[in-house]
């Protein structure tokens, strides 16, 4: 890589987009780290230079202009609402802000590398899926709503961009979920609950990447420049009843039915989002093929799934407490059997082997 390069950030108002922004700031081929976002972020950005911009706006044409930007790196593909507002804003900012942003670099003759933070989410999760994922194979289930289809669709107007700036380095980063201490998620929240539902029937496989090695992926896909499409996960899988057992929650089995139906007691808990990808995920699991990244991207994640799961699970406060209330506001909300008697709570605990 060489040195005077000026890079982009989109998305430094969360936690993850900033400390990725502070980072590529010190890094000594790097020149200046512009961050942009709607709002500002709420702790030090160091040596960051922060922008006030909407990227669904093409004033963001003019920020990379004047700014003389050569690298962008797009972290605004959220799966929470968060800041941005509610789902309809969301949709906005991952669809409409990632068009007017590959407009502005589409003019930015400047511009040498587009890094894409994207999810693995794009690939669904279904009854009919292979055992691992590899980054040529299309989902099984076509994403119709939500986050997932932002997802799928944000990965086709980058690779559009791929086809029309052949000169630029594009890398496009499909994450496993992101997991740790300070991470906000819809399943970090749902790990956060101090009473789980699960699915009865059900024990998904679950592959994270730890927050850190997102940041070292992210970085070292600046610092390489090597374009692609690359899966990206610690390595293992987890499956939900491990995960569970190690971060010693109480799990309840719902019947896959009526675990739709919890989503406004989860939301009146702990804020919880049981949106469908999340539901699918919880019933069948997700597995990637992260070959690619370590024979082309070069990277190799210093945790594994199962060792940043314990790390964020040593995070969680003990549940015990709330466990009594918060099953009884469950349920209340379960839907009634056929004899019209309140659905049965079945508790699993205990530790893992």
């Amino acid at each position: 890589m060489g040195a005077g390069r000026t890079v982009l950030v989109t998305g430094v108002s969360r936690d993850l987009g900033r400390t990725l922004a502070r980072t590529l700031a010190t890094d000594p081929g790097i020149d200046r780290v512009i961050g942009v976002d709607v709002v500002p972020p709420r702790g030090d950005l160091g040596d960051v230079t922060f922008v006030r911009a909407d990227i669904r706006n093409p004033v963001i044409a003019k920020v990379i202009a004047k700014e003389d930007v050569d690298t962008v790196v797009h972290m605004s593909v959220i799966a929470t609402p968060g800041s941005a507002g509610a789902r309809g804003t969301m949709k906005e900012l991952n669809v409409i802000g990632t068009m007017q942003l590959l407009a502005a670099c589409q003019k930015a003759e400047g511009l040498r590398t587009l890094v894409v933070k994207s999810s693995t989410t794009a690939y669904g999760a279904s009854s009919r899926d292979p055992a691992m994922f590899t980054e040529d194979m299309e989902p099984r289930r076509p994403a119709r709503t939500g986050y997932a289809k932002d997802v799928v669709e944000v990965e086709q107007y980058v690779r559009g961009f791929a086809r029309r700036r052949p000169d630029v380095t594009v890398t496009l980063l499909r994450c496993a979920n992101v997991i740790g201490p300070r991470v906000v998620s819809p399943l970090a929240s749902y790990f956060r609950l101090p009473v789980i539902p699960t699915i009865l029937g059900f024990d998904p496989r679950l592959q994270f990447l730890h927050e850190s090695d997102l940041n070292r992926v992210l970085r070292h896909a600046v610092r390489e420049e090597r374009g692609g499409t690359f899966n990206v996960a610690g390595d293992g899988l987890l499956m939900l009843s491990q995960a569970l057992r190690r971060s010693g929650r109480t799990s309840v089995p719902v019947p896959a039915f009526a675990f739709g139906g919890l989503a406004p007691a989860l939301k009146s808990v702990r804020r919880a989002d049981l949106s469908p990808e999340l539901v699918a995920f919880l019933t069948y699991g997700r597995g990637v093929d992260t070959t690619r990244m370590r024979t082309e991207l070069g990277f190799e994640p210093h945790y594994t799934t199962a060792s940043a799961f314990a790390e964020f699970a040593d995070s969680l406060p003990p549940a015990a407490r709330r466990t009594e209330r918060v099953l009884g506001s469950l349920a209340e909300r379960l839907p009634a059997v056929d004899d019209d008697r309140p659905a049965q709570l079945t508790l699993a605990g205990g530790t893992d082997g």
